[in-house]
């Protein structure tokens, strides 16, 4: 097994070679923080604790490892594993555990709630970071549904959960639920996140679906903005969302793919699917011609801020904490923030400028 992984590897290496990272400039001396950046995947995604990441790495994908690659140039980044399908409570508390080096409490009240177990993963012999505070505050990176876990994680962080606090014993209960702590937190960016929900499921009604406790579930317009309704804005942190498109408007209104992105074949049948659809959700929230515009999963206009949230168009001249700053749409699929699937997509010099900036404001 360990020679076919060797051969695996060394053949991905040798048709996709890493990227020559010394030609990515990055100025330390501009930079007034230094602190870790945590990434987060995406739905069906992986990370730093799965097998698969050694094969080919969600961050980078066959173009090589980027995380590896962008700390080579002097950040400090981390690839986070989470529940692959899971709800955005669920992913929430494991990457707080493995954040903290401790074991995954999914909440008392939550577990009885949704039938799971309560305790799930240790990581208390391999935490993702080596100390996380107010002082050693973190950067958050979440990618499509990762998006939703890092914005659930720094609201949990923030003020817990009431729930879980009116069924739990203090002694019993995690830390994660009794709030008090958002100033472990220093940004927030995410990447292509269906923030506002997606209409790659359609207009079906959610709650007919068996499990409710999903991923899917989460990501559907009524419960994603139900979700944004629980998730505050903090006035200390800064908050960044990067769109992306891979569509052009016809001159009839209509939409279609830009001929110039390398649409990978995955997202191609939803991508065609959310540029054809219109119409209301089962509680009455109207999806019109402005939802049409995608970058093969998620609907641009979703993934800037929360419907809810205040926001203003990104000036890195004037960048202020407590708001959204909505970056310009990146041009590209849904996999391009990890490289792209197939056709690799050199994204570090993109993710190094934007933490250069992070750690410069």
């Amino acid at each position: 097994m360990i020679q076919l992984t060797s051969f695996i590897m060394t053949l991905i290496m040798f048709l996709f070679p890493t990227v020559n990272v010394s030609k990515i400039n990055v100025d330390k001396t501009n930079w007034n923080t230094d602190f870790d950046y945590v990434y987060v995947h995406g739905l069906s995604g992986w990370g730093s604790y799965d097998f698969q990441n050694n094969l080919l790495p969600y961050w980078g994908m066959f173009g090589g490892d980027m995380i590896k690659n962008l700390n080579s140039l002097g950040f400090k980044c981390h690839s986070a594993s989470v529940d692959p399908d899971g709800s955005a409570w669920d992913r929430a508390c494991e990457l707080y555990a493995q954040l903290t080096g401790t074991k995954t409490d999914y909440g008392k009240a939550h577990s009885e709630k949704y039938g799971h177990n309560r305790f799930g993963k240790d990581f208390s012999r391999n935490p993702l970071i080596k100390s996380w505070s107010s002082e050693d505050k973190i950067n958050l990176l979440g990618h499509s549904f990762g998006g939703v876990t890092v914005r659930l994680l720094a609201e949990l962080m923030a003020n817990g959960s009431e729930e879980e606090l009116a069924v739990t014993e203090t002694a019993d209960i995690s830390q994660l639920f009794t709030g008090g702590k958002a100033d472990w937190i220093y940004s927030i960016t995410t990447l292509a996140a269906p923030t506002n929900g997606t209409t790659a499921y359609g207009f079906s009604d959610p709650e007919k679906h068996d499990n409710h406790d999903t991923a899917a579930y989460d990501m559907f317009i009524d419960n994603a903005l139900a979700i944004n309704e629980r998730i505050s804005t903090d006035e200390n942190t800064y908050y960044f969302a990067i769109p992306c498109s891979a569509t052009v408007q016809n001159e009839d209104g209509s939409w279609r793919f830009d001929e110039n992105i390398n649409v990978e074949f995955p997202v191609r049948s939803t991508g065609d699917r959310i540029m054809n659809l219109t119409g209301t959700t089962p509680k009455g929230y109207v999806v019109d011609e402005s939802w049409l515009e995608n970058d093969g999963m998620v609907n641009t206009i979703s993934a800037g801020a929360p419907f809810n949230a205040p926001s203003t168009n990104l000036d890195i001249e004037s960048i202020e904490p407590g708001i959204w700053n909505v970056a310009p749409v990146y041009r590209g699929d849904h996999m391009a923030f990890c490289g792209d699937l197939f056709r690799p997509n050199n994204i570090r010099p993109f993710f190094a400028d934007w933490m250069d900036m992070i750690n410069s404001i």
